[in-house]
């Protein structure tokens, strides 16, 4: 697997990653200790989670594989703060709070990146800006972004953080149903030397084409509380586009997923991707496409039927 740089850091980091949303919820820690050791056995090295996710359970998960199955130094870490209970809270104490729960989940001194999960309007950005620098002064994060925020919080975030410690990465959703990103982030991103880490490069699993015909019932569609993640995609337009990829797909004799994730990997400014499974054998599905580069012609293509609308 390729290794890239995160924008103008020294940190180098797999081209994709591996998330754990399902971890301690869907997955359980005997299927995300399998899917850890696909993914190191592919040559990834980023780990995606979240505070949030099953309510700490993915970071008690994690937590346990450190202690019991790999070493921290395999690993990337990039972890997120700032979402409680369902309300968004990026002030100091709020952030601090959760970093240092994450760390002591994790059992780790550190994670390699810190990001702030969702803009916050009820706290002023340089108290924001403030904190993720003590985070890196202190030794609890290596490098700290920002995940979910508009280009110009970016831009203001990246301002208040010029020179030391610096923004290293934004994370945000990309994929060919979602190419949002294109208009004001990547290029914001682009000009700031900021790395961009795409979430869902899949379309939420649409992609897949695993929904061209019905929702299964061990799918994501089909889970009361996944539902409403997936179900934004599920349109006429979306099928116009996951036939597309499916096509593609056939003329390379590769998968959908395949080309979803390499399109979304190699597209300019991109620095990693980030896939999450249920299960090690979707995994394996989803790292089949370590060695496939689309053809200029099919990227083309892919392009013109998904241009976004810019604004």
């Amino acid at each position: 697997m390729e290794w890239r740089r995160l924008g103008r850091t020294g940190l180098r980091t797999s081209s994709v990653g591996l998330g754990t949303m399902t971890w301690g919820r869907d997955t359980d820690e005997h299927e995300a200790a399998e899917q850890l050791k696909v993914f190191l056995d592919a040559g990834g090295s980023l780990l995606d989670t979240a505070a949030t996710y099953s309510d700490g359970g993915a970071l008690d998960i994690i937590g346990g594989l450190l202690r019991e199955e790999v070493d921290r130094d395999e690993l990337v870490i990039a972890a997120r703060s700032g979402v409680a209970h369902g309300r968004v809270d990026a002030s100091r104490g709020a952030l601090l709070r959760s970093l240092d729960e994450t760390l002591r989940r994790l059992g780790t001194d550190h994670v390699d990146v810190w990001l702030v999960q969702a803009p916050d309007p009820g706290t002023p950005a340089h108290e924001t800006a403030s904190t993720l620098a003590h985070a890196v002064r202190s030794g609890r994060a290596r490098y700290v972004g920002l995940a979910n925020h508009p280009a110009w919080q970016v831009a203001r975030l990246a301002t208040l953080l010029e020179g030391d410690p610096g923004l290293a990465c934004v994370q945000t959703e990309m994929s060919l149903l979602n190419r949002s990103a294109e208009a004001e982030l990547l290029p914001a991103a682009e000009a700031l030397g900021v790395g961009l880490i795409a979430w869902s490069p899949l379309g939420r699993g649409v992609l897949s084409a695993k929904y061209r015909h019905s929702v299964p019932a061990d799918s994501r569609a089909a889970s009361p509380h996944l539902r409403g993640f997936v179900e934004p995609y599920l349109t006429a337009e979306a099928r116009r586009v996951v036939e597309a990829v499916a096509t593609a797909a056939d003329g390379l004799g590769r998968a959908p997923v395949e080309v979803a994730l390499a399109w979304a990997r190699d597209a300019p400014g991109v620095s990693s991707v980030v896939v999450g499974a249920r299960t090690p054998a979707q995994l394996r599905g989803s790292l089949a496409a370590v060695d496939l580069e689309l053809p200029d012609e099919i990227r083309d293509v892919l392009d013109e039927i998904t241009t976004p609308t810019r604004r």
